[in-house]
């Protein structure tokens, strides 16, 4: 190192930095998937409910592009059908978790008192148990079902969002356009909604892209226990919890839903990493001073 290279001129000049990676790595496998998932919804290359025992446990190839399932099902045709049900059910669950999670930081937050104090005691207890075993038993009451999962995803985890929303409230509701909002003569609704609410969208961006993959994971994991969308329904978890007897005979129609829930996983992840390096401040440049 030479005695130019600790000069004040070098050390203040800026440091380059790194392209976007992780928002075009998971950019593009998350819309690979929704991609998909949305021609999965009107067309696959067969069935995936028929029945074919002629086929069954047939190796990946020409015909079947990733092998033929136990019943002789073709595996692409269900990974596909199953991109399609996991993506509509993540859809609908981070939509009412946050919907649900926001309505309630944004009135804790801002009204205080006892409104707070009674919100926040039901959303502490809800955020005492796991967001799975909550799940579980919220599904042993409304039925193992595509529209009970949701329900009860959306439930297990808008508590997580009602907390990070209401604490951004809280440092919002002392601000001067907010005192500002009081002044002008508004109402306490109006200046929730179109002052405070519009100021925590970056934080539920954030929890949101990460919300996905959450709920992929945990619809995988009811459907591998027998809990998700009941069969024949093709999803990535029930496709793993079938292949399971067939490990040594068949390895692949466990590989391949494993690998599917492992990339989904990735992109969201990556992309998450993205979206709060975007919208939190402290997190911008950091990558370009490794």
């Amino acid at each position: 190192m030479t005695q130019a290279d600790l000069s004040p001129a070098s050390q203040a000049r800026p440091r380059p930095q790194l392209p976007p990676t992780n928002a075009l790595i998971g950019g593009f496998i998350v819309g690979t998937i929704v991609l998909v998932a949305l021609i999965g919804a009107v067309w696959t290359p067969y069935d995936p409910l028929k029945l074919d025992f002629t086929s069954r446990f047939q190796s990946p190839g020409a015909e079947h592009w990733l092998g033929a399932d136990e019943f002789g099902r073709d595996v692409l045709s269900r990974l596909m059908t199953g991109a399609s049900t996991s993506v509509w059910i993540s859809i609908l669950t981070v939509t009412f978790a946050v919907l649900v999670g926001t309505t309630i930081g944004v009135v804790a937050g801002f009204l205080r008192g006892w409104t707070d104090r009674v919100l926040m005691a039901v959303n502490n207890a809800m955020l005492a148990f796991p967001g799975l075993l909550l799940a579980l038993g919220l599904l042993a009451v409304v039925g193992a079902n595509q529209y009970g999962i949701v329900l009860a995803l959306g439930v297990a985890y808008s508590p997580s969002v009602a907390r990070i929303v209401r604490g951004t409230v809280l440092s919002l509701r002392e601000r001067e356009f907010i005192e500002s909002s009081r002044v002008l003569g508004n109402s306490e609704l109006y200046t929730m909604f179109r002052h405070v609410l519009p100021n925590c969208i970056a934080p539920i961006s954030v929890l949101a892209t990460s919300m996905f993959g959450w709920v992929i994971l945990a619809e995988s994991a009811l459907s591998f226990l027998g809990l998700g969308v009941p069969p024949p329904a093709p999803t990535w978890g029930n496709m793993l919890a079938s292949a399971r007897p067939f490990m040594d005979q068949a390895a692949f129609l466990s590989i391949f839903p494993g690998i599917c829930i492992s990339i989904a996983l990735l992109g969201i992840n990556l992309l998450g990493d993205a979206v709060r390096d975007r919208f939190d401040p402290r997190m911008r440049g950091m990558r370009g001073s490794h």
